[in-house]
């Protein structure tokens, strides 16, 4: 079984490798390429990037070509608007739960301690403009939050929702020559208020986010050429 397990874990190496290049930006939305360019890349045979790359198109970042390979899936603005209105209804239906008492018992200590490092480190990264940083955390960040419900096709749903909205908004903010002020930073603010079991207070929050996301990147994608 030790083959097995090596391409297992090169697989999942290859796939986490492209999407944070998706995500970077550094693959852009429309970006076509083969099997063999990326096995080319990565020094590695065929099969585990092709298993990679079937993985990534299972998460829609890309589009199988069975005559050219494989593309960058391109997220629309209205794709963008649709993804907010997920998570919001998601997360919105995480804090009711919370708030009639039917979710999982109060996060230990040490799950919400590591929730406010991400938060803490997110918020930095986002205050500085730093993308690339906040980039990493936040998702990390909203992962973690997201597994205190303890359903993992929850925080999966929430994870690839939130992956989608990056992959779309990322172009548009690495556009911009400052990126200081423009970027959401309530990471603390939020973790605050699920310490607290404050559904109401994490809700508003969570609102207050989401209209910022709306605002800033339809703002940025209608005013690109």
């Amino acid at each position: 079984m030790p083959g097995a397990i090596t391409r297992s874990t090169l697989r999942q190496q290859i796939a986490d490798a492209l999407r944070d290049e998706v995500l970077a930006g550094r693959l852009p939305a429309g970006r076509q390429f083969t099997v063999k360019e990326i096995a080319e890349q990565y020094g590695v045979s065929a099969t585990p990037v092709r298993e990679a790359l079937v993985d990534l198109s299972a998460q829609g970042l890309l589009e199988a070509d069975h005559h050219r390979g494989f593309r960058v899936h391109e997220f629309t603005l209205a794709d963008f608007t649709a993804m907010v209105e997920a998570r919001t209804l998601i997360i919105e239906g995480i804090f009711r739960k919370s708030a009639a008492h039917e979710a999982p018992p109060a996060p230990s200590a040490k799950m919400l301690a590591s929730i406010r490092r991400r938060a803490e480190a997110s918020q930095r990264a986002a205050l500085a403009g730093d993308l690339d940083v906040l980039i990493a955390y936040d998702l990390r960040f909203w992962r973690e939050l997201g597994e205190l419900v303890g359903n993992p096709y929850v925080s999966d749903f929430l994870d690839r929702v939130r992956v989608h909205c990056w992959v779309f908004a990322v172009p548009y903010l690495r556009a911009q020559p400052d990126l200081r002020g423009m970027l959401w930073a309530g990471h603390l603010e939020l973790i605050d208020a699920v310490e607290r079991r404050d559904a109401d207070g994490a809700e508003r929050v969570v609102a207050a986010y989401n209209a910022h996301s709306l605002t800033l990147i339809h703002t940025l994608a209608t005013a690109s050429p």
